[in-house]
């Protein structure tokens, strides 16, 4: 391994070998880019070229998945949509499916046992909110950005539609995680099978979460960009949700808009608090306060309901 590959970002020089090595998560990320394994001690570049993928783009996600600096500039949206529409089609045809098979083996379902019954139902009814989220994203959002890189300007439809209906989705999992530790104790004779599936939901849950953050931190600030360099598009969207805009601002407090333009310039709630002499606390129940109000959650979003409701301007932001 690289020398010192643990302490930095990862580079377009580093053999993909060695960041597998450091992470073996990416693993996931290797497959939702079409980037075949035997790549021996290929650079990430020469991997990324074979496999016609933007380097800088698998980059961003690498980095991000491992907790590292990265940059969500200079992103190739096919690319990452690439990655995106890969992942639903794991987490629908595969990962989800695999769960709902250990599950009924788990917990040995049956109709005179009630509670097994209510836990597979509670799967049940995430795994249909899983698959209307992502298939919004699929048939609206990605066909949404597509048109727009070929240039095709569509009037009744801006990312703030994507953002209205983006929701954590991985949440469920961690309360169904919750309710089998803490609460369901079983026979006692299938211990190994219901620990291998609570496995399965731990590394989905966190997979999930990631997927997320890779829409949240990567995916919308580019296409925010791409809004922006087709400007006439999104003024033409813009002003057909002029009464929601408005809608939106009048539910808001002043200091409610005001914490909203800070967190959209990038700012810690610890800086908030001492720009506008308040408490951490008291900022921190303001962004839950809009948060619940709003129904966005990510910062992302929060900074382009700023830009979007000219809260803040864009030169403001750091893409």
């Amino acid at each position: 391994m690289a020398d010192n590959i643990r302490s930095r970002e990862y580079r377009s020089t580093d053999r993909m070998r060695d960041i597998i090595a450091d992470n073996t998560l990416l693993l996931s990320a290797l497959s939702r880019f079409d980037i075949s394994l035997g790549f021996g001690n290929a650079s990430i570049r020469e991997v990324c070229k074979h496999a016609g993928i933007d380097t800088d783009t698998f980059l961003s996600v690498a980095n991000l998945m491992s907790g590292r600096n990265f940059t969500s500039k200079n992103i190739d949206i096919n690319s990452i949509i690439r990655y995106l529409k890969n992942a639903h089609t794991y987490f629908l045809d595969f990962l989800l499916p695999s769960i709902r098979r250990k599950l009924i083996d788990a917990l040995s379902i049956s109709e005179n046992n009630d509670i097994p019954l209510l836990i597979l139902k509670f799967f049940d009814e995430y795994q249909n909110e899983v698959f209307r989220h992502m298939n919004y994203e699929n048939e609206h959002v990605f066909t949404y950005v597509e048109k727009l890189l070929d240039g095709v300007q569509t009037e009744n439809y801006t990312i703030s539609d994507f953002l209205a209906n983006h929701r954590p989705i991985a949440y469920k999992l961690h309360e169904l995680k919750e309710i089998i530790i803490c609460h369901y104790a079983g026979d006692g004779s299938r211990v190994n099978t219901i620990n291998s599936v609570l496995f399965d939901i731990i590394m989905c849950e966190r997979d999930l979460m990631s997927h997320c953050e890779v829409e949240d931190r990567i995916f919308v600030p580019a296409v925010l960009e791409l809004e922006n360099n087709t400007a006439n598009g999104i003024v033409s969207s813009v002003t057909l949700h002029e009464d929601q805009r408005d809608e939106a601002l009048n539910d808001l407090t002043e200091r409610e808009r005001e914490i909203i333009a800070c967190v959209a310039r990038g700012l810690s709630n610890k800086e908030i608090a001492g720009m506008l002499f308040l408490s951490v606390h008291t900022v921190a129940t303001h962004r839950r306060n809009v948060c619940s109000k709003l129904q966005i959650h990510s910062t992302s979003g929060l900074t382009i309901f700023a830009i979007l409701h000219k809260l803040i301007d864009l030169s403001e932001v750091k893409l």
